[in-house]
């Protein structure tokens, strides 16, 4: 998998430039703060559900494509994290099938 841009590049790029809006004509519209919207611009904040619906309102798109974009860019970084991220993998204890199942079920064991 490559790696997604994040979604405030693709706002900036195909929302803002084509209409050659300013940060601060376009936070107005959205009804948000000037720093709110550089910041998701620049990369250094996400896009919340409630921006993904102001940016739907606003260009004419879905609030899901949004999120699915903020979620393929944040996932794509928590990949890039994995070998360092320290598990265990858990598993059901076997009593959980047994008659003492509501007790037993939240029990888990390291398989």
């Amino acid at each position: 998998m490559h790696k997604p841009p994040h979604p405030g590049e693709i706002l900036r790029e195909l929302c803002l430039a084509p209409l050659h809006l300013s940060v601060t004509a376009a936070a107005r519209g959205l009804g948000v703060s000037r720093k709110t919207l550089s910041a998701i611009l620049n990369g250094r904040a996400g896009i919340s559900p409630e921006m993904a619906v102001r940016i739907s309102i606003a260009f004419d798109t879905t609030a899901e494509s949004w999120l699915r974009q903020q979620l393929q860019y944040d996932l794509w970084h928590a990949e890039q994290s994995r070998k360092r991220i320290r598990v265990r993998r858990l598993a059901a204890s076997p009593a959980a099938g047994s008659t003492r199942k509501a007790r037993t079920a939240s029990r888990l064991v390291p398989i």
